[in-house]
């Protein structure tokens, strides 16, 4: 069976009541390829707000989630309350939080298996910098990223890798497709190795980094592409030609 593409729209920290519901309206009213699943990931005090005027066929996912069930954490969120808010998915391990909060690999790999836990799917981010890059590193980094979770969960059929190379997040660079599939490619390779040949068949990785309109196409041709996280572009009405990126 060939693996549904798939494209995230993580909108970080942007949005208002109004914004938000403006863009909800738009892709309700798209036309949106059947064969892509469409998840969008809006700043936590809209989750439900998106959710409650979404249609059906769209996802929601939230941006981030605890590694706890429930407890003594103020300000956090719990897999099972996102559940039952009917939120399906959420990010873990965006360079952001590595990087910002000093989020580690086994903190995120108690957070993807809190998510798995709880019942929703985790998008679980990797990626190197520039400098991890240029010094030949890329593969050495990812999978050390990966490793964690793999060490914490076996079964991935919930879970979604998304390839963020930092060097290319927000900056209008873009990993080329060549580059980008090496790493697509050596990340299944390694999947396989790790979970064995149905894993890698079957699990989703997904690229992230600059992603527009403008190339979605190029790299949606790419054989171990299976989909985009986009950023600042799923704000704005061309998100609808990347989410159709295969069609």
């Amino acid at each position: 069976m060939p693996r549904q593409f798939f494209v995230g729209g993580n909108f970080k920290m942007n949005g208002t009541i109004e914004t938000i519901k403006s863009i909800v309206q738009h892709l309700n009213d798209a036309k949106v390829s059947s064969d892509t699943e469409v998840v969008i990931a809006p700043p936590a005090l809209y989750l439900l707000l998106t959710r409650e005027h979404l249609r059906k066929g769209i996802e929601v996912a939230a941006q981030n989630l605890f590694d706890q069930p429930n407890g003594a954490f103020t300000g956090e969120i719990s897999a099972a309350q996102l559940k039952d808010s009917g939120i399906t998915w959420a990010l873990v391990g965006h360079s952001e939080r590595r990087t910002l909060l000093q989020e580690s690999d086994e903190f995120i790999a108690k957070k993807t298996k809190s998510a798995l836990d709880g019942g929703i799917g985790a998008i679980v981010c990797c990626g190197e910098t520039l400098e991890q890059r240029e010094g030949d590193k890329t593969m050495e980094v990812v999978i050390r990223q990966l490793a964690a979770v793999s060490s914490t969960v076996k079964d991935w059929s919930k879970i979604v890798v998304a390839y963020e190379p930092v060097w290319a997040i927000g900056t209008g660079k873009v990993a080329s497709t060549e580059q980008a599939q090496e790493v697509h490619k050596g990340i299944r390779e390694w999947i396989g190795k790790e979970l064995g040949s149905e894993a890698a068949e079957k699990t989703r990785i997904i690229y992230g980094g600059s992603v527009s309109e403008k190339n979605c196409k190029e790299l949606a041709k790419a054989g171990d592409i299976d989909g985009f996280l986009v950023g600042g572009a799923s704000l704005k009405p061309a998100f609808v030609d990347i989410i159709n990126a295969k069609a």
